[in-house]
């Protein structure tokens, strides 16, 4: 009955999946458009789609130098929480894990959102005072978050050595129910799909090389595919942010670097949430597929190369097998790197630059596919409108010389 099944499904699969419609158009690029998105990542295309739905500006073009989601969208580790420290993060993350929740069914596709659970584990009496701190400060916002025991831990994570005599003793850990992951490219696609339908124009293979000025405003961008004039560009490439805002005249304050993660061969399901320990700093959660999913912290070198590190990996692979042990014989199967800018106070930068009408979404560090849906929401809001929502008005790019920072550096410790 399954062989039958198999190959039904197969023969129906050659004789009706033919003459599909593509799922976004690709137009060759106009001589002019109202915006211009530089970036067809995550953050790009939910800029344009949001411009689109809620600002009714649908004479926008994506501009993607390689395919959608190729960047940091498809080199990340899923993962999507909100509870972080400061009033300013915890607001903008919130929002964007609200617009996730109501994702799937807004876009018409299906982004596999798994709200399994998100839990740092403290390893010892500091650890667990900044959690508890942490736990606090986001329960005054309204965020969900608690406090478990080392016998709470063990009952939802059985695998995890809480034993008394580990290496790295689990004192106990926090907990964010609504978090967990989803599916990085279907968040790319599904977006990509929704601008499309407004009418928003999606390009691939078009990079930019060059943004003109004059007079202190932006006037369009040189493409590989030729100079397009904009009313408005909205950059977000992700590691590439200090290349293009130089290419505009001005400096950002972020350092790109490698961040790596890697998956294992799949095993049946045993790994139940997402777990992160910002001690031995590894966190690992199990996909769909079977595959451990498993990353680390940045690289220290600044790069532009998206590939792994040895030293990096074997790491990670220790601190796993030290909270782990039963994973000790898994193969691992690939590992992979990307590009992700870095502000001194690990926090974004989204709004408004010293060129008029010429904005940047950049600076997310390892934060990133967590903000996607929220990132393009309120960009979109600063493009159309010209100042910042609330919710990203604390992020501006002056806030580096009025010494306002929203410094997360404390409360993200480790890459997630």
């Amino acid at each position: 009955m399954a062989r039958y099944s198999i190959f039904s499904l197969l023969r129906n699969a050659a004789r009706y999946h033919r003459d599909w419609p593509a799922a976004w158009r690709s137009p060759d690029p106009r001589a002019a458009y109202d915006v211009v998105v530089v970036g067809g990542g995550g953050h790009g295309l939910a800029t344009a789609y949001y411009l689109a739905k809620e600002h009714g500006i649908t004479n926008v073009a994506v501009l993607e130098k390689g395919w959608l989601g190729g960047g940091n969208t498809g080199r990340n580790t899923t993962i999507i929480r909100s509870n972080y420290l400061w009033d300013e993060s915890a607001h903008l993350y919130e929002h964007s894990l609200r617009l996730y929740e109501g994702l799937s069914q807004e876009l018409n596709y299906n982004i596999m959102l798994s709200q399994r659970g998100v839990m740092n584990l403290a390893h010892n009496l500091h650890d667990l005072r900044e959690l508890s701190r942490r736990v606090n400060a986001n329960r005054l916002n309204g965020i969900d978050s608690e406090i478990l025991t080392p016998e709470q831990i063990k009952a939802m994570v059985p695998i995890l050595d809480v034993s008394p005599g580990a290496r790295y003793p689990v004192l106990g850990a926090s907990l964010q129910r609504r978090g967990g992951v989803a599916r990085h490219d279907a968040v790319a696609w599904g977006f990509a799909r929704g601008a499309d339908a407004r009418g928003v124009d999606i390009i691939q293979n078009c990079e930019v090389t060059g943004i003109r000025v004059s007079d202190g405003r932006v006037e369009g961008v040189e493409t590989s595919r030729g100079y397009i004039r904009a009313g408005k560009v909205a950059v977000v490439v992700a590691g590439h942010a200090s290349v293009l805002a130089e290419m505009a005249g001005f400096r950002l304050p972020v350092e790109s670097h490698p961040l790596q993660a890697l998956v294992s061969e799949p095993v049946k399901p045993i790994h139940p949430n997402v777990v992160m320990s910002n001690a031995v700093h590894v966190y690992v959660s199990q996909s769909d597929k079977g595959e451990l999913v498993i990353g680390a912290g940045i690289d220290a070198y600044t790069s532009y190369a998206q590939r792994g590190s040895l030293p990096v990996v074997e790491h990670q692979m220790g601190a796993l097998l030290e909270l782990f042990p039963v994973f000790s014989r898994l193969r691992m199967l690939r590992q992979w790197g990307g590009i992700v800018d870095v502000c001194p106070d690990a926090s974004p930068i989204i709004g408004k630059t010293p060129v008029r009408n010429l904005y940047f979404n950049c600076g997310w560090g390892t934060g990133g596919f967590k903000a996607t849906p929220g990132s393009g929401w309120v960009f979109a809001h600063t493009v159309a409108r010209d100042e910042p929502h609330a919710l990203n008005a604390a992020f501006s790019l002056e806030r580096f010389t009025t010494g306002a920072l929203v410094d997360e550096h404390g409360a993200a410790a480790v890459a997630h």
